[in-house]
């Protein structure tokens, strides 16, 4: 389930923050119930005003002897009211990035609620909701890093967010690609299967073809971000950016090809397409990508 998986990932990627940045208390106390999954994690960075430009958070997290009190906002997130632990992006210091840090809500904190559950085309196996802080009051201690670190913590985040949701599209595609070749080889019109069509042959290999190398761009930039390459971030940009889409066409094609049966919710292609559009988005808009994919000293593509 496509839906399942992106979810996993997000959480996973909460996780590594609490085991990369926080301190050894934090990681005894956390690491083990959550990477088991006895505890799920919500990631909370997005406002209803903060988006693309994630630096221009304002929900406030005010010191007050050894505690925060939150104020704000966070929206689209998955897990929300589900989940036991959240990773919080708040604004302590002064605007932009260098005023953010990272923190922990427990689930049943005073002052924290959420909003209805969003009512979405796709990823229906997990709950999306809005994050709110009122007077949410939360012990320093439960800071992940130094103040002012947060937003460097939440794009070493996205840089692995982005390779799991093009992972989670590459799988949908894959899907999609064996369904429909099983369809087309069933499927019998003008006296002879779909599958011996010229045409509908060269449709399949154009996405084989996609899929293929949105897989080989994803790998490429897993081994830079594994191995800390320098250039890893822009590469982890350029997978999401090429794979989510290359993926989603695919997507979209195997439910043209089922005709009017794609369209029906008996088969798995439409549920594929639906899920894999908003991958397009989350993890950075893929216009967003194109920015991080360029490289300004070069006044064009980075070299490889």
């Amino acid at each position: 389930c496509v839906s399942t998986t992106a979810y996993l990932t997000i959480h996973n990627m909460c996780v590594w923050m609490v085991d990369q940045f926080g301190n050894e208390e934090q990681r005894q106390r956390w690491v083990p119930d959550l990477a088991s999954i006895n505890l799920f994690a919500s990631y909370c960075l997005t406002e209803p005003g903060a988006g693309s430009d994630a630096a221009s958070l304002s929900t406030s997290a005010r010191r007050d002897g050894d505690h925060y009190v939150l104020n704000g906002t966070k929206a689209f997130i998955s897990g929300g009211q589900s989940s036991s632990f959240y990773v919080v992006m708040a604004r302590t210091g002064g605007e932009g990035s260098k005023g953010i840090t990272c923190m922990y809500v427990e689930n049943g904190t005073e002052g924290l609620s959420f909003g209805a559950k969003e009512k979405k085309v796709g990823w229906n196996s997990q709950p999306t909701r809005m994050v709110i802080f009122e007077d949410c009051r939360i012990p320093v201690t439960n800071r992940i890093g130094k103040e002012g670190q947060g937003f460097s913590i939440a794009m070493q985040g996205l840089n692995g967010g982005r390779i799991n949701i093009a992972s989670c599209s590459l799988g949908a595609a894959q899907s999609s690609l064996e369904i429909t070749r099983k369809h087309l080889e069933d499927r019998v019109q003008f006296k002879r299967p779909l599958a011996e069509n010229q045409y509908l042959q060269f449709k399949l290999a154009e996405m084989a073809t996609d899929l293929v190398a949105s897989r080989l761009m994803v790998r490429n930039a897993a081994e830079h971000l594994d191995s800390k390459s320098p250039i890893a971030p822009r590469l982890c940009s350029m997978a999401k950016l090429f794979a989510t889409d290359k993926c989603f066409d695919i997507c979209n094609s195997a439910l043209q090809l089922h005709g009017g049966y794609g369209y029906l919710k008996d088969y798995a292609v439409q549920q594929y397409m639906r899920d894999t559009r908003v991958h397009q988005i989350l993890e950075g808009k893929q216009r967003k990508q194109n920015v991080h994919s360029f490289d300004p000293q070069l006044q064009g593509p980075m070299k490889l």
